[in-house]
C-alpha cells in the first residue's frame, strides 16, 4: 500500500499543479466568463491538499511503529484518493460545463476527506505513545 499512496499522491500532486496552471492562463477567460473561476481555484486547492496528505499517510504506512494502525491508514488513503477524486473531480467539471446539478455531488467528496482525516486522526491516537 506504500506505493499506491506515494504514487497516488504524487500524481494527485502534479494534476493540481498542471490544472491550477490550465486554469490561470488556458482557461481564464472561460472560467471568469462562466463565474466559476473561484470553484476551479477550490478544486484545484483542495487536490494539492489532499495529495499532501495521501502522501503523508504513504510515508506514516512505511513507520514500523505504525503496524497496529494499517487498517486505519489504509482507510484514511482511500477516503483521501476517492474524496479528492469526487470533490475536486466533479468542482472541476461544475465549473467547465456550468452544469448546476453536479454540485449536488461535490459534498460526498468533502465527507470522504473528512473520514479520511479522522481516519488518520484515529491512526495517530493508535500509533502515539502510551
Amino acid at each position: 500500500m506504500l506505493r499506491l499512496w506515494l504514487v497516488s499522491g504524487a500524481i494527485l500532486g502534479f494534476l493540481g499543479v498542471a490544472a491550477g496552471s490550465f486554469g490561470a492562463h488556458g482557461l481564464k477567460a472561460l472560467l471568469d466568463a462562466n463565474g466559476q473561476a473561484a470553484n476551479w481555484e477550490t478544486a484545484v486547492r483542495y487536490c494539492i491538499f489532499h495529495a499532501l496528505a495521501i502522501l503523508l499517510v504513504g510515508l506514516c504506512a512505511g513507520l514500523p511503529q505504525a503496524a497496529a494502525a494499517r487498517g486505519l491508514l489504509t482507510a484514511a488513503g482511500w477516503s483521501f484518493l476517492v474524496g479528492t477524486l469526487v470533490f475536486s473531480g466533479v468542482l472541476a467539471a461544475l465549473a467547465l460545463s456550468g452544469v448546476k446539478i453536479l454540485g449536488a455531488i461535490v459534498p460526498i467528496g468533502g465527507v470522504l476527506l473528512l473520514v479520511g482525516w479522522a481516519c488518520l486522526a484515529a491512526a495517530g491516537w493508535v500509533c502515539g505513545p502510551r
